[in-house]
């Protein structure tokens, strides 16, 4: 496989991705001005409280262990509980439909209708793949609440008190976390047992942890945090596409070498 090839695979890349994918495709922009728009603000006015009432304090309580590094870990701290504080403004608002309407629309839009109309209803005259979208016939989550990931993630804030080292410990092991997460719709529409599930992440797990880490450095960034979540879930639909793409080849090339060679025997 080539270099570029390579990198054009690179699972941390596929947040990034999703940025120019979202752009790129006006059908999905309806899906964030609808609801996201004001709470994309509402978050932003969460971040401006922070930085006002709580960045200098920690700033001077940091510089007594890192000196000037404190300045920089200091903003990280602050932009952690924001992302924190918008997790909760996410649950509380109900965005998760919204990731799982993107999710959905980007795989209908890759050709992979057959993976969707098992879990939700599809109109074939809709005008684009948005609009094709019905209801979900089961429960359709995105990525499913989690108080424990909230709690580890409060609990990993205190690495940024640690010099240079700190931000990068904090990022890592919170994809970690993170990144199986962006797959949990994935991982319905194939019907995933728990131990399946399991499985499929644990032979994945450090394309996983680099998908979450570039995933959660990107919400990190104030008043934009929800257009990036959205984003996100673009770029997780089109690694999961890469995937069942894939799947798919070598499924039919693997009938091919199974198929019987014809032979025209003369009787």
């Amino acid at each position: 496989m080539s270099d570029a090839m390579r990198l054009r695979n690179a699972t941390w890349l596929h947040p990034l991705r999703g940025i120019v994918y979202f752009i790129s495709h006006p059908f999905l922009w309806p899906l964030f001005r609808g609801r996201l728009l004001p709470i994309t603000l509402l978050s932003g006015f969460a971040y401006v409280i922070l930085f006002i009432f709580t960045y200098l304090p920690q700033v001077a309580f940091l510089a007594i262990f890192q000196g000037k590094g404190a300045w920089i870990n200091g903003a990280f701290l602050v932009l952690g509980e924001g992302a924190a504080i918008v997790a909760l403004l996410f649950e509380a608002f109900f965005v998760d439909e919204t990731l799982v309407d993107v999710f959905d629309a980007v795989l209908l839009n890759e050709g992979l209708e057959p993976l969707i109309n098992r879990e939700r209803i599809l109109h074939p005259d809709g005008e684009n793949p948005v609009k094709k979208l019905g209801k979900p016939t089961t429960s359709a989550i995105y990525a499913p609440f989690s108080l424990r990931q909230i709690v580890e993630f409060i609990v990993f804030l205190p690495l940024n008190f640690v010099p240079v080292a700190g931000v990068p410990m904090f990022l890592v092991l919170t994809g970690y976390r993170a990144g199986p997460f962006h797959h949990w719709r994935y991982f319905q529409l194939l019907d995933f047992t728990k131990e399946q599930r399991k499985q499929f992440v644990r032979n994945r797990q450090l394309k996983y942890t680099a998908f979450g880490t570039v995933a959660l450095m990107l919400q990190l960034i104030p008043f934009l945090s929800m257009f990036f979540l959205l984003t996100s879930a673009a770029g997780s639909a089109l690694w999961a596409a890469e995937m069942e793409k894939r799947k798919q080849f070598l499924e039919e090339h693997r009938d091919e070498e199974i198929a019987p060679e014809y032979r025209d025997d003369p009787v």
